[in-house]
């Protein structure tokens, strides 16, 4: 599951990843878990690419979500 972006490729594992992305994606307000630095590193949205989890790209990738999305149904 995979879209091209101009800034690279978007993928997914399955549906709920892809969900995952979604969310994170679209949430007006991303706040920090007060984990520590290391636990922080782990996360799955802490290794998304800076492009993904930039907000003045949120419209193109979510445009690439619902593009992954349309091909599942």
């Amino acid at each position: 599951m995979q879209a091209e972006t101009r800034h690279g490729w978007l993928w997914a594992y399955n549906p709920e990843h892809l969900e995952l992305l979604r969310q994170f994606v679209q949430a007006p307000l991303r706040e920090r878990a007060p984990w520590d630095a290391q636990v922080k590193r782990l996360t799955v949205v802490a290794r998304l690419p800076t492009w993904i989890k930039s907000a003045k790209n949120r419209g193109e990738v979510l445009r690439a979500v619902d593009r992954i999305r349309s091909t599942l149904a």
